[in-house]
């Protein structure tokens, strides 16, 4: 089913909850036809938070003073030592966006040492040249993650102020990149608070089918994380309520009835637990968003990149999907050589 931008500003603006529940039970008829009840379950490992970027919405920008942090190969393994003994087969390996603190020979050894814990690697890192993504690939990576952030042009110039992430072309058109490089999944998605939803979304959804359409070998799934409170601080510029937020993802399903979407520790337990019944399917689990935050880091200390609204550790997160009949899969991946 597709959805035109009328349509979408429509139903995001609908307050009837019986429209809210009849989309939640068609993403949930969906979600049920396509993938079952079977959650994947992976962690986020952040090795850098150095940015050469002034981004208004980000905790990692280059005028926050933070201490800034890079893990070294022995503290990279030390932390992917600490996720695997959790259980945890996909890791999502983040740096803050500075080509010259993490440059691509420091991206290869980080995945090189990933093959060694984990049977899958996702990275979402700064936007790379096609070359620079097939190393990558080559090495053992098997996925990227990239988010336009917002595709309101004017919008994201206001919001993205200095670094090569002001380039809205060269991010755009990094998911092509990505494919060509021959990568077997990649992640699209918006950041919710920083410009019009009903657009963005549209616009998201349209890319999306551009990739389908070019690259249809590839397999996509979508992200929504909504903008979170770093250390207390507030950084939203407009208001996705919870309803607006399920509405998203209801959508989303609908639209596309067999990608992947996921939900991050920015939402809380009661929000994810629910969310997991309309068409969620990969979540994260006992994660940290801070540098060395699992095992080389002070924990009073630590500055992430947002604040976590479920901490629930691995078991839990086992227990409660096991609770709710869901099948927790901890890899879906088989390792074979990248060629």
């Amino acid at each position: 089913m597709h959805f035109d931008l009328a349509n979408i500003q429509d139903i995001l603006s609908n307050q009837d909850p019986r429209l809210t529940e009849r989309l939640a039970q068609e993403a949930a008829r969906i979600t049920r036809q396509y993938f079952g009840r079977a959650i994947s379950l992976y962690a986020p490992l952040y090795i850098s938070n150095y940015c050469s970027c002034f981004c208004t919405y980000c905790g990692f920008n280059n005028h926050n003073h933070i201490p800034r942090l890079k893990l070294t190969a022995d503290q990279i393994e030390q932390e992917m030592q600490k996720i695997a003994q959790s259980g945890i087969e996909n890791i999502l390996i983040l740096t803050g966006e500075s080509y010259q603190m993490t440059p691509l020979s420091y991206l290869k050894e980080t995945v090189l040492i990933s093959k060694k814990y984990f049977s899958s690697t996702a990275l979402e890192i700064h936007p790379l040249e096609e070359e620079e993504y097939r190393e990558l690939y080559l090495a053992g990576a098997d996925s990227v993650t990239l988010y336009q952030e917002t595709y309101n042009r004017s919008r994201y110039a206001e919001v993205h102020l200095a670094g090569k992430k002001k380039d809205y072309d060269f991010r755009y058109q990094a998911p092509e990149r990505i494919a060509r490089a021959g990568f077997r999944q990649i992640s699209l998605g918006i950041l919710l608070g920083i410009s019009d939803l009903a657009e963005d979304l549209f616009a998201l959804f349209s890319h999306l089918r551009h990739m389908e359409q070019t690259f249809p070998g590839v397999e996509y799934s979508l992200s929504f994380p909504r903008l979170r409170q770093i250390k207390g601080k507030d950084l939203s510029l407009s208001r996705i309520d919870d309803i607006s937020f399920i509405k998203t993802i209801c959508l989303a399903r609908i639209s596309f009835p067999r990608i992947g979407i996921n939900l991050s520790t920015r939402e809380s337990p009661t929000l994810r637990d629910h969310a997991i019944e309309l068409g969620v399917t990969r979540i994260s689990a006992g994660s940290n968003t801070s540098v060395g935050g699992y095992s080389t880091a002070d924990p009073e200390r630590q500055n992430p990149q947002f604040d976590i609204a479920d901490s629930r550790s691995v078991p839990e997160m086992l227990r409660m999907l096991k609770d709710r009949r869901f099948d927790p899969v901890l890899t879906d991946w088989r390792r074979i050589d990248n060629t």
